[in-house]
């Protein structure tokens, strides 16, 4: 088929054409060439064209000022849009309802919602009437910037009019409270279209289930799932994705897979989402072999596994120290000519990273540059936690500055891992550096930053500076937690400053952090 470009080029020298025959063709000629290309998205081309058409002495019509109204719209140009009604008005025209719905619209578009509100009443007012697209555009306008309880009084106010709402104008409420979290008020509003003899479609029906399951309400789930089934409207493959996701996440992967049973019974065929929520399920309960069986039974239904069915996999293998199944999931999709993405070398890299393979997993981020995938944070702090972790700091700090070079931005977890290996490795006073670059440029330092620091100090004896930063901690309105006080706490005995550890010890069984610990080693 021929490319968008050409079609546009051909239409334009049509138009083009047509202006400079002797007998120019009707209006409405042109007006077909103008809505084309605005069907076409090119809506600069068509307002381009309209202009060369008014050089030429040739009118616009109702159709074409339409038209142009339409385009202006979609370019978020609305002081032009209204300026083309206004010209519609002084050619003594009547606007339809068309042209205020297409202007209704594009107010909703730029996310001028009230305005868009304020103009449908002042029309009204004045005697013009509204459809159902009107206010199907306010309601999902409404929706879209959060005020699901005003489209409900819109919603109120329409039945009080000529226009009676219609499915579209539910679904589209009951989406934006789903999307709100009120499942209930949405379900009322269910009960309420059954109640007036408006039938609900799997949109609706989807759009609940996936609310419920948001909420973790999955008997209300299955419930609507029933009710669905008995009004003969066909669940679909989304459906059954949206439950079995919603099983997998509450750790019930036994009633997941009774219901991929369920939907391949009914003769609805699981798709490749299907299969990889399943498989997600099992690896995040720790069932890798349960999910690799879920991953094989997919390519033998002829399902193909596509990146995030393998980073599923690879994850999950990586995470039950199965790093060489994991490399061998690589190989194979490499050899299926895929392309692995950031999150598949990041799963790697950090499961031989925690198997101690550091010089493997620096092989695979060089691996994972010349197949044009970016390292990111994710890549850089597994590698560098594992490095300090094998007390091999200076490589550590060049991957470090490597990385702020490459203006990759380290985290809080980055700078907590690069503070304990140094502090670790003897090299305190690096740490100390790194720490106060932390405090001076104002970053939010977490609890667990601060209690690595602290520990650091405490090892070396430095009991006033390892309190000065505790005090520090608590000015900057980061709480130290109960292993902030037990490193203090234990140093403190072991040097034998039992004062300074009663009292700290007195301070944290004020904040209710004791549990049952032995700090006298005894």
């Amino acid at each position: 088929p021929p490319s968008i470009d050409n079609v546009v080029d051909d239409t334009v020298s049509q138009f083009s054409g047509m202006l400079l025959v002797r007998h120019t063709p009707p209006i409405i000629e042109f007006n077909k060439i103008l809505g084309s290309l605005a069907k076409m998205k090119q809506y600069l081309t068509a307002i381009s064209l309209s202009k060369q058409m008014e050089v030429k002495g040739i009118r616009a019509n109702f159709v074409t000022l339409n038209i142009l109204i339409n385009c202006f719209c979609h370019l978020g140009q609305m002081a032009f849009s209204f300026s083309v009604l206004g010209k519609i008005l002084k050619l003594g025209y009547q606007p339809d309802t068309i042209t205020l719905n297409t202007l209704m619209k594009g107010l909703c578009l730029k996310g001028e919602v009230k305005k868009s509100l304020h103009f449908h009443d002042k029309v009204v007012a004045q005697g013009f009437q509204m459809d159902h697209v009107s206010y199907g555009t306010l309601l999902n306008g409404l929706c879209k910037i959060g005020e699901t309880r005003c489209a409900v009084k819109l919603l109120r106010m329409i039945e009080d009019r000529s226009t009676r709402p219609n499915v579209v104008m539910y679904n589209t409420i009951i989406d934006g409270l789903c999307k709100d979290k009120l499942v209930n008020e949405a379900y009322d509003l269910y009960s309420e279209m059954d109640a007036r003899g408006i039938f609900p479609d799997a949109i609706t029906y989807t759009t609940l289930i996936y609310g419920f399951c948001l909420l973790g309400q999955l008997m209300g789930a299955f419930s609507l799932l029933d009710e669905m089934i008995l009004k003969n409207i066909n669940p679909g493959v989304y459906i059954y994705n949206i439950l079995i996701n919603a099983l997998c996440k509450e750790g019930n992967v036994k009633e997941a897979k009774n219901l991929l049973a369920v939907m391949t019974k009914e003769g609805i065929k699981p798709g490749v989402v299907t299969y990889s929520t399943l498989m997600d399920g099992y690896c995040l309960v720790g069932e890798v072999q349960n999910a690799k069986q879920i991953f094989h039974a997919m390519v033998q239904m002829g399902v193909n596994p596509n990146v995030y069915s393998y980073n599923i996999m690879i994850n999950g293998l990586c995470k039950c120290k199965r790093v060489d199944e994991a490399m061998n999931l690589l190989r194979e999709m490499l050899h299926k000519n895929m392309v692995p993405d950031t999150v598949t070398y990041n799963s790697l890299i950090d499961g031989l990273c925690k198997s101690g393979r550091i010089t493997s997993a620096l092989n695979l981020m060089n691996e994972m540059h010349h197949r044009g995938q970016p390292a990111d944070v994710v890549t850089y702090t597994s590698l560098l936690d594992a490095l300090c972790k094998n007390q091999n700091l200076d490589k550590a700090t060049a991957l470090f500055m490597k990385m702020k070079e490459r203006g990759i931005q380290p985290t809080m977890y980055t700078y907590t891992a690069l503070i304990d290996g140094l502090c670790k490795g003897g090299r305190l006073k690096n740490a100390q550096e790194l720490f106060q670059h932390l405090l001076v440029k104002g970053c939010c330092i977490d609890v667990w930053t601060y209690t690595v620091m602290i520990s650091g100090l405490c090892k070396e004896g430095m009991f006033d500076e390892a309190l000065a930063i505790k005090s520090k901690m608590e000015d900057n309105g980061c709480i130290p937690n109960a292993v902030t006080f037990e490193i203090i706490i234990r140093s403190l005995f072991e040097k034998d400053e039992n004062d300074k550890a009663e009292k700290l010890l007195h301070e944290m069984i004020a904040k209710g952090l004791l549990g049952f610990r032995n700090f006298h080693g005894e």
